[in-house]
């Protein structure tokens, strides 16, 4: 195989949780450009159809699906309806995230539940059961979408001057996505020999409408001196998802500027 031949998803089935977001949409993009039938799932069913229906104005193979990650029973069923109209799951990408419970460092023990039962066990329930589909071939790939805020605690310097960030702010987000870390390297080895590879994106900042203030000072902290843009995350997605990664498993990639690197 050529080496640009193993990048294309042809003939693959994805699953992105989300997609209608900031990153979602450009890694639904991403996967159908690269030839995958790609399904993008999450509650704001009217909202992805609008999303899906833009792509397959472009010809592209969208389809929209209502999926509620704290219900394990929806879990399941946007699973068997994937199979059921594809025959197949190759590629997860575990996109969605609630981010209700940021509030305040001083959350109830349920409002924390409440997050984690979507950002945390939502992810290992979806993982389990699109893994199961994927033994079945001996092969699959599952990439987590996780933050730069899942590897390094907050930087005040970067919102002076704003009122983004406040020191009564709950570590939740954190909390998930540094659990997210690890969660890639468990799942990673207990699914390799079943030919299933599973790693982690870390994103960095993504430009929408921030402060200036803000945009100064975050953009000053990478190597690249600028936020993240709306194609940024595509070629890494496609690369996890495809071939080309076929000795990839494990990993943790900072998609970030550099910004986690200074």
């Amino acid at each position: 195989m050529k080496v640009l031949d193993s990048f294309s998803l042809t003939g693959k089935t994805a699953l992105i949780t989300g997609g209608a977001g900031l990153f979602g949409r450009q890694i639904v993009e991403s996967l159908a450009e690269a030839g995958a039938e790609t399904f993008m799932a999450s509650r704001n069913l009217a909202e992805l159809e609008k999303v899906a229906g833009e792509f397959r104005d472009r010809g592209l193979r969208v389809t929209a699906l209502e999926l509620d990650l704290g219900n394990e029973k929806s879990i399941e069923k946007t699973i068997a309806e994937i199979v059921n109209r594809s025959g197949r799951l190759d590629i997860l990408i575990n996109n969605a995230v609630t981010r209700s419970a940021c509030a305040k460092w001083s959350l109830s023990m349920d409002d924390f539940d409440r997050s984690l039962r979507v950002n945390a066990s939502g992810l290992f329930c979806i993982t389990r059961l699109a893994a199961e589909e994927m033994k079945k071939r001996q092969s699959g790939s599952i990439v987590n979408v996780g933050s730069y805020m899942g590897l390094l605690g907050p930087n005040p310097v970067n919102y002076e001057g704003t009122d983004m960030f406040s020191r009564d702010a709950s570590p939740i987000y954190f909390y998930e996505k540094g659990g997210m870390v690890n969660f890639t390297r468990f799942a990673a080895s207990v699914l390799g020999i079943h030919g299933i590879r599973v790693n982690c994106i870390n994103p960095g900042g993504f430009l929408h409408h921030q402060p200036e203030a803000f945009i100064r000072q975050y953009s000053a902290n990478t190597m690249l001196g600028r936020l993240a843009n709306d194609t940024d995350l595509k070629g890494v997605i496609v690369f996890l998802a495809s071939d080309a990664s076929l000795y990839l498993t494990g990993c943790n990639i900072p998609v970030d500027g550099g910004y986690t690197a200074k």
